[in-house]
This record gives structure tokens, sequence and C-alpha cells, in this order.
């Protein structure tokens, strides 16, 4: 029934509360085909950001100090999975059965043998998995028998009569269930054995609530979403993507000063083809790079004349779209601005506020900062202002 990939070892030790340490296993349920994903292999199995589905939740249990992880998986799969868990130390496959619930109570049999004081049940189809979701079950284990992590539900509902809305539904009495469902180990083994209900039982809080025990709910993560459809696993972009920035403008007499869409009273200003904002210059460029769109001389060449004395915020305006229309968007910026005159601490906050206008983000988003370089360089003999700039963009 089931092949071990290494042998049983005592579980995970986990401290309840001031008592005695207790041992915690985990059982991932990756046993289906999961064939509505549109995937060449079960769902489970897919790269999905890099790296199998089934891997992502696995190294987050193992990484929570769950021991062992036990991963259930479907006839004939013994290769695909051993390949898309290689490498992770205290692993066990064993075979499912015809239903969820059937794979369940097998592989409770199976970490029967470690005695496991709990045992944390996890849909491979749910890849990212919080540590602080797997905290909150393991505080609410302290109390009862089994606990499970929920969300609210936002939508209003209605009953469904064929084709027609029927009754208003509650919706402050609902919550959507997630998992890994927690649960005292003996008592959800113990239930799994006695079920005799449906063999379609959903999830084992259903197992557990229908022998007697009693579940207590925790709040719950949107990150921890289930893959389900082709459109799933329709992008590989990444979470997080960062891009840097520099640039460099000369000073002259008789030239305005521009810096961070700020005009500035100064006895020299920035030379360029625009309005040489050397601030925006190299926060267009941070921008366009952490979406791999090349740089501010592709999309606005100098030698384009309709760019010649240009407002240097319609650039940083276009990058910013350009993040949008990429399914990103700006997580903060960080900028420095390198001279030696003028004073930038005056205007900062002006700075802070214009930039956040443009992007269209909070200004907590923001930083703009100064150095010099203590009168070393070209910046140092005040012949020009320099500036760096580093961005962080969150996937939408």
């Amino acid at each position: 029934m089931s092949q071990i990939v290494s042998d049983p070892r005592n579980c995970a030790v986990h401290r309840s509360g001031d008592g005695p340490k207790v041992r915690t296993a985990a059982l991932v349920v990756a046993a289906g085909q999961g064939l509505r994903a549109g995937q060449p292999v079960p769902k489970q199995f897919a790269r999905w950001r890099g790296k199998p589905v089934v891997r992502h939740s696995v190294e987050a249990l193992v990484g929570a100090g769950c021991e062992p992880v036990l991963v259930m998986i479907p006839e004939g799969a013994d290769a695909v999975a051993a390949e898309a868990l290689a490498g992770i130390a205290g692993v066990q496959f064993a075979h499912g059965g015809a239903t969820r619930q059937e794979s369940v109570r097998l592989g409770l049999e199976v970490l029967a043998a470690s005695s496991p004081d709990r045992v944390l049940v996890h849909d491979a189809a749910r890849p990212l998995l919080p540590g602080a979701v797997i905290e909150r079950l393991h505080a609410a284990l302290d109390e009862h028998k089994g606990a499970i992590p929920v969300l609210p539900v936002v939508d209003s509902l209605t009953h469904a009569e064929g084709a027609m809305m029927g009754a208003p539904a509650r919706r402050e009495d609902l919550r959507r269930v997630q998992t890994p469902q927690a649960f005292r180990f003996a008592e959800i083994l113990a239930a799994h054995r006695e079920w005799d209900g449906p063999t379609s039982a959903g999830d084992d809080a259903q197992v557990a609530q229908a022998w007697g025990m009693d579940v207590a709910l925790v709040e719950g993560d949107e990150i921890l979403h289930k893959l389900t459809y082709a459109s799933d696993f329709g992008t590989t972009r990444p979470l997080v993507r960062v891009g840097s920035g520099y640039d460099v403008h000369q000073l002259e007499e008789g030239e305005e000063l521009w810096l961070c869409g700020v005009r500035i009273e100064h006895t020299h200003g920035l030379s360029g083809h625009s309005d040489a904002d050397v601030a925006i210059h190299a926060l267009v460029d941070a921008l366009l790079g952490a979406i791999g769109a090349g740089d501010i001389g592709q999309h606005f060449p100098p030698s384009d004349p309709q760019w010649k004395g240009a407002a240097s915020d319609r650039f940083l305006a276009h990058a910013g779209k350009l993040v949008t229309e990429a399914g990103y968007a700006l997580s903060n910026a960080d900028l420095t601005i390198i001279c030696e005159a003028p004073k930038i601490g005056p205007h900062r906050e002006a700075m802070r506020a214009r930039l956040a206008d443009i992007l269209s983000v909070d200004i907590a988003a923001i930083s703009v900062k100064a150095t010099t370089t203590e009168k070393l360089g070209f910046t140092g003999r005040r012949e020009g202002i320099a500036a760096q700039a580093v961005v962080s963009l969150s996937l939408m």
C-alpha cells in the first residue's frame, strides 16, 4: 500500500503552552488526477512558479517542523512524485484511495506507526502555505481536538432553484473552508475509521464533526487559494520583481533645476534633452528594468525632437502605466539623489508627494533621500547631479 522514501522518524516537536512538547505529522493529499487544470500531468505535479505544485506546501510543512510529511499519490505516480519532491528530508509516499476520504484514512493508518500527537491534513493544490496559519492552528489545538482555517464570505449569496434565484442565504453565517486542517491524531484516526457517511466527504472537518468532534475556526489566508483550473496556471510571473536605475546630468548656468518633478531655485540647473530631471530618469529606468521593458532611452530617445524640453513626469507616468499593464503594482521606491548642492532636505516631502501623485500610489511607498560624495568626483566638484533608484513590484 505504501512506498516509504525515508524511514519513519519521530514527529516534529511543538510546545503546547507551558506544557509538554507535542509531535506533529503532516499528511498532504495529492492522490487525485487534477485534469481540470489542463496540465499533461496531474496538477499537483505540474510546475507552478518555478517548481512542482506539491513541492511548495511540502517545503512549507517541513520548514514548520512537521515530521514525517506523508504525501498521498495516485497509483503509478511513484516516479513523478519522487522527482517532484527530491531532496526533501522526512518525506514519505503512500498510494491513495478512490476518494479523498479514503486517501486520508489510508494515510493516517501509515502515520499511526510514528505515533504523532497531532496531524495537519493539507491539499496539495494549495501551494502557498503561510506559517502564521499553521501557528494559529497549533494554538487552537491546545484547547480543541480539531481546528480549520476559514475566511469570511464577502459576496451576497442565494440558493439556486434550477436556473432561477431562490431564497437568499445569510453570508454572516457562512465561511470559506481551507486547509491545512489540524487535529489531535488519535481522534481524527478514530473518526475516519468509523466514517460511514457519503464517500465524497468534502474534507476532514466533516468527518470529524460527524464523529462528534467540535472543530474550532481560525483565521485563514487568501494566499491559500486552491489551484483548480487551467487559468490558475496561466502565468509563471514571479510574485515580486525588483529593478534599479542610475542617471547623471550636468549642471549648467541658465538651466532650470527639476528634481522628482519639483522645480528648485538654484544657481545652476541640469542640462539634457528633456527637463533633465535626473531623479525621475533613474526611477523610470528602475521601473522599466523591473518588468524587463528596456530603459528610458528606448521609450523616449533623445534623438526624437518631440521630447526636447519635455517634462519628465510624462516619462514616469508612462513607466507606471507599463508596470500596471504587466500585472504589477509598485510596492515601494527608494530614490537617492547624489549632490553637494542644493540641499534636498527642505524639498523631500514635496518630492515624495509629487512622485506618489504621478504614480498614483500612497506617499508611504516613496522614499527620497540624499547624500554627497564628500567633495570627490564630478558631483563633489558640483559639476553635476547623480541619482539612483531601486523599486520593488508585487504581482496584482
